[in-house]
């Protein structure tokens, strides 16, 4: 059976969340002075970094709030018993900067180009809607999707099977008939492959090629490979590299 729609991630897939989270934050902990006591700013936002993975990590299981884990961001990352108002002021504090770089990636805008015709387009991210709504509508690409489904409402997260099986179910699509792409090689990746869609996984810098592609998901370094990995009929003329 053909595939007749892409649900995609949105962070590092189509917005380039790792440059505007470090651009960001460098810019932000200048202006609190909270570079203070670190050798260089790597060091500072290497820790931000390893702080959001943690929390995110438990707001993907279920054990607190998306609006828990950003407080308790900042929270460790200041070393300071913030009220929700206090951290939540620092976090929005923190998102004019972020939000002053947000930037999709260059290969973005052509798929969605070559693909407008063909395919039938709807996201789903491990994040808020109200977070990615406002991320996509900002970036000019909101109107593309038909639908934009999140773990914060639908109660399930990526890697589990009833998440990309939410973003089908909306879509009017069996699992056979959608293919998901991200950059995640094991929430993106093998999670969309077990769930029964083609699976592609973006893994532009190559960080992970080394190890090998996980069992499962289609790797791509470039989303120009992306049409001709579908077989659509497009002029994007890329040549597919997967692996």
């Amino acid at each position: 059976m053909s595939i007749r729609a892409v649900v995609w991630d949105v962070d590092d897939t189509l917005f380039d969340y790792t440059s505007a989270d470090r651009e960001g934050m460098r810019a932000h902990l200048v202006a609190e002075g909270l570079l203070v006591g670190y050798a260089t700013p790597e060091e500072a936002l290497t820790r931000w970094r390893e702080i959001t993975d943690r929390q995110w990590a438990r707001f993907a299981a279920g054990e607190i709030s998306f609006e828990g884990q950003r407080r308790d961001r900042v929270r460790v990352f200041t070393g300071t018993e913030l009220t929700d108002a206090e951290a939540d002021d620092w976090f929005r504090r923190y998102m004019t900067h972020y939000e002053a770089v947000w930037a999709l990636f260059p290969d973005v805008l052509p798929v969605l180009d070559a693909l407008a015709a063909s395919h039938r387009h709807a996201v789903l991210s491990n994040s808020s809607i109200h977070v990615q709504e406002r991320k996509l509508r900002t970036l000019g690409v909101l109107d593309r999707f038909e639908a934009v489904l999140c773990a914060a409402e639908l109660g399930v997260s990526k890697p589990e099977p009833g998440a990309f099986h939410a973003a089908c179910d909306a879509l009017g699509l069996g699992p056979e008939q959608v293919a998901y792409v991200g950059d995640h090689p094991d929430i993106d990746g093998r999670g969309a492959a077990e769930a029964g869609l083609l699976s592609v996984w973006i893994d532009r810098d190559g960080v992970h090629a080394a190890a090998g592609a996980p069992a499962g998901p289609r790797r791509i370094a470039s989303l120009a490979e992306l049409p001709a990995l579908l077989g659509a009929d497009t002029r994007f003329g890329a040549p597919s590299t997967f692996r």
